[in-house]
């Protein structure tokens, strides 16, 4: 029950952080159109997160061993180290180029994902991968196709993109590296093994990139620890941003 319930807070806790950095941009997006478009994929996000967390209440519940729990308690009474989002998800928003490169890696890694999680051996894990398969489907396309505009429009989206590439790329890695409890799901049947899906993510990235004149980075040193609650000063700002409300007024509800 342990790894279970880590894979499913791994999965709501990434989605989740992601949504709220894309939250920022709200009322702040370039153009309408796109202000609106990151709107409706950091919502999309929360739906995923609201999903996940609503099936590890439900472990928890079960099992007794804890207080009762529920998708608002997860999300919102949790500490820093209790959370294991990658740690792609809880940089600072950054500039547009930044955004979009964040949300191209992780979309590329989300669509691989829900492609095999919708054949698990959990009902519900299933059931939440084919729904979002869609959404993150076409957050896929869209970020993809920034990518490109960026990477062959002009000097100065071509200068963000690489500076945001040099940002980022180090934090890719750890998507692809199993924490103990993705192993788990692996062996258990209910979750893909993510180094299995290395190959073809970097497929996936040098296919965009050849078409956007960007180099695939060649360094493979990567930062990792987030999937285990090892996180950057970043995570504890949001999170203080973020849960200010139900923390200040427990119990409070719209």
């Amino acid at each position: 029950m342990e790894n279970r319930l880590s894979y499913t807070l791994y999965l709501a806790d990434s989605a989740l952080i992601l949504s709220h950095r894309n939250s920022e941009w709200t009322g702040h997006g370039p153009v309408l159109e796109q202000d609106i478009a990151i709107s409706n994929i950091a919502l999309d996000l929360i739906g995923q997160a609201r999903n996940f967390y609503d099936y590890a209440a439900r472990q928890i519940n079960q099992s007794g061993l804890n207080d009762p729990a529920t998708e608002d308690s997860l999300a919102y009474l949790r500490d820093v180290p209790e959370f294991k989002n990658c740690l792609l998800a809880e940089l600072p928003r950054g500039d547009w180029a930044v955004t979009i490169l964040r949300q191209f890696f992780f979309s590329a890694y989300q669509t691989l994902l829900f492609e095999k999680l919708q054949h698990s051996g959990v009902d519900d894990l299933a059931a939440i991968a084919e729904k979002s398969l869609k959404e993150a489907t076409y957050h896929l396309r869209w970020s993809s196709e920034w990518v490109i505009r960026l990477g062959d429009g002009t000097q100065e989206s071509r200068s963000r993109i690489l500076d945001a590439l040099d940002q980022l790329w180090m934090y890719t890695g750890e998507l692809l590296e199993p924490a103990h409890y993705e192993l788990a799901a692996a062996v258990e049947g209910y979750g893909p093994d993510p180094a299995t899906l290395k190959e073809t993510w970097l497929e996936k990235i040098q296919e965009v990139f050849e078409e956007a004149v960007l180099p695939v980075p060649g360094n493979e040193w990567m930062q990792t620890g987030g999937k285990t609650g090892k996180h950057t000063e970043h995570l504890g700002q949001l999170l203080a941003e973020m849960q200010f409300m139900q923390r200040a007024y427990p119990g409070c509800e719209w």
